[in-house]
């Protein structure tokens, strides 16, 4: 095996002899390997420039590109992790962990780490989509248009389901025509607006998922 190894290296320096190709012959030499110029150079542990090449060398992370670092949170669990994002040509690039942070000191899970993904996937919605009733496409809407939708669609549910006494003669005065579902990445302030903004509507049916 190793002879077979040796007739190939001399082949090849012979073809760049005759090639006139010293450059890639220089490559070649075994002066060249890595292990050569990590004894030469006192490192033993191959933690120095000398197990780097010259391509690897040229080679830089998309964060030196980057025009400005944005702070922000992850978008996900109710853990809050800081994040660093790196903006180049107003385009996310990289998104990493905030070392600054005393929650989540620099840390990322698997998905906070690919929340990049999340901002520049091909597949994901700008737009807002509306499908009317029995239709069978769905129609782009602006965001302003949208929201008015949804408000009279929320009036109108608690208008339609909303109960004074219940059989008994109690006093409810509720709606159970309107429910409130909170995710993770609700804090708690924000958890006490929308509680008092559902109980303000008259609406009872309101929880939070910390795992949706």
């Amino acid at each position: 095996m190793f002879h077979l190894l040796d007739d190939m290296y001399r082949i090849k320096v012979w073809k760049s002899l005759c090639s006139g190709n010293f450059k890639a012959m220089s490559k070649l030499s075994p002066l060249n390997w890595p292990v050569v110029r990590q004894v030469k150079r006192g490192d033993l542990f191959g933690r120095d420039k000398s197990t780097q090449s010259a391509k690897s060398e040229n080679l830089h992370g998309r964060t030196v590109e980057a025009d400005k670092v944005v702070q922000s949170v992850c978008p996900y669990c109710a853990v809050g992790c800081s994040q660093r994002v790196y903006v180049k040509d107003d385009r996310v690039v990289h998104i990493e962990g905030d070392s600054d942070s005393p929650i989540s000191r620099g840390r990322l899970c698997p998905k906070g780490a690919a929340s990049e993904q999340l901002v520049n996937s091909a597949t994901r919605l700008t737009k807002v989509k509306y499908r009317a009733p029995h239709a069978t496409e769905w129609q782009d809407l602006d965001l302003e248009t949208a929201m008015d939708m949804i408000a009279d669609r929320f009036i109108a549910s608690r208008r339609n389901q909303w109960q004074d006494f219940d059989e008994k003669g109690r006093v409810l005065n509720r709606t159970m025509g309107v429910a409130g579902l909170g995710g993770a990445t609700l804090d708690n302030e924000e958890n006490y607006i929308i509680k008092k903004l559902f109980t303000a509507a008259g609406a009872v049916q309101v929880e939070n998922q910390a795992r949706i």
